[in-house]
């Protein structure tokens, strides 16, 4: 069960996340619409899930090289693939691009932080 709430609560920190960045960074353009924001998360979270673990592994030696800094291009590459797969979200520049990647990196990080100092 513990790993149903922790879907849900990547979910609903993609969501906060990706609208973050739709309002602030240029270029990183989100459909405002809820079920299509709700959709563009859940594919976010998706690739999340499934895609980026075995990114991941095939890549972990550059990771462990760089000493986790190649972790940003993953999330970046990610971010592309949801640009890609979605047509609620659109990605116009390569500086949006990396932007968005550390927002969304930072959003998430400090969302997942403070719950696991609550729980």
């Amino acid at each position: 069960m513990k790993w149903l709430w922790n879907i849900v609560f990547t979910f609903f920190s993609n969501l906060i996340a990706l609208l973050l960045a739709g309002t602030f960074i240029a270029g990183f353009t989100i459909t405002t619409n809820l079920t299509d924001l709700m959709i563009a998360a859940a594919t976010f979270t998706l690739i999340n899930w499934l895609i980026r673990p075995i990114v991941k592994a095939l890549l972990s030696p550059i990771v462990f090289l760089t000493f986790g800094l190649f972790i940003l291009v993953i999330n970046a590459g990610m971010l592309y693939l949801l640009d890609i797969l979605s047509t609620n979200v659109t990605i116009s520049t390569p500086q949006a691009l990396i932007y968005g990647t550390l927002l969304i990196t930072a959003v998430n990080l400090v969302l997942h932080f403070s719950a696991k100092r609550l729980s």
